[in-house]
């Protein structure tokens, strides 16, 4: 016998019709997709005690790339893969545990180039129509993993502005003891605004990028050299 198919929140009714409404302004503060090689990411929105909430990842400090900072779960798309929404699918049930058969994915927002890896990365946005307990797969890749009330992310004493040591500013969130920023920050700000969540905050404000986020070197000197929010 099936389950009894779940009634769709408001929420979801209301990010599923921005998503396929809305015209790209934010694409500008990102640079556009070049035709390189292509990646997903999962921008997953589930119902939580406090309302909606978005899943998050971890990223292990062993890591070469990005160590220790924050990011939706994804990766590089693999030739098996059907479209970018399989991609980002078959990314988070690898790094999390998240099952697909409880996921709708809603939409898609227009993919940006990002210069440190040579990647073109779309967002996959979806509502977690079964959520349930998730866990790294591999510590070795992912040290926790995040489920933030989207009441925290849009509060606005938890927005700040993030300062990079090269200079980049750009979007940020304080949540769970941790500094969201770079291309995630921008994802989720976008996504925030496209659902209508978005509250006014002080811009001004400012975060230095602690040390723990900035050990890839690599992404620091292409920060500086591009002048982008590409080091995330």
């Amino acid at each position: 016998m099936s389950a009894a198919p779940v009634a769709r929140p408001a929420w979801v009714e209301g990010l599923a019709t921005a998503l396929r409404e809305h015209d790209e302004p934010w694409v500008d503060v990102l640079r556009p997709a070049r035709g390189a090689r292509q990646s997903a990411v999962l921008a997953l929105f589930g119902e939580g005690p406090p309302g909606p909430e978005v899943l998050l990842v971890e990223r292990a400090a062993t890591l070469r790339s990005h160590p220790g900072q924050i990011a939706f779960p994804g990766g590089a798309v693999d030739p098996t893969d059907v479209d970018l929404a399989d991609t980002a699918l078959r990314e988070a049930y690898e790094e999390c545990g998240v099952v697909r058969d409880g996921v709708e994915v809603l939409g898609m927002l227009p993919a940006a180039h990002v210069v440190v890896s040579g990647f073109d990365v779309t967002a996959v946005v979806a509502w977690w129509r079964v959520p349930h307990a998730v866990e790294p797969a591999d510590p070795r890749e992912v040290a926790a993993v995040l489920r933030v009330p989207v009441a925290d992310l849009v509060d606005p004493a938890n927005r700040v502005t993030a300062r990079h040591p090269t200079g980049f500013r750009g979007p940020a969130f304080t949540v769970a003891g941790h500094l969201v920023w770079g291309l995630t920050a921008h994802l989720l700000a976008a996504v925030l605004d496209l659902a209508g969540w978005t509250t006014p905050w002080d811009d001004s404000r400012e975060a230095e990028i602690p040390e723990r986020y900035l050990r890839d070197r690599r992404a620091s000197t292409l920060a500086r050299d591009t002048g982008g929010p590409d080091a995330h």
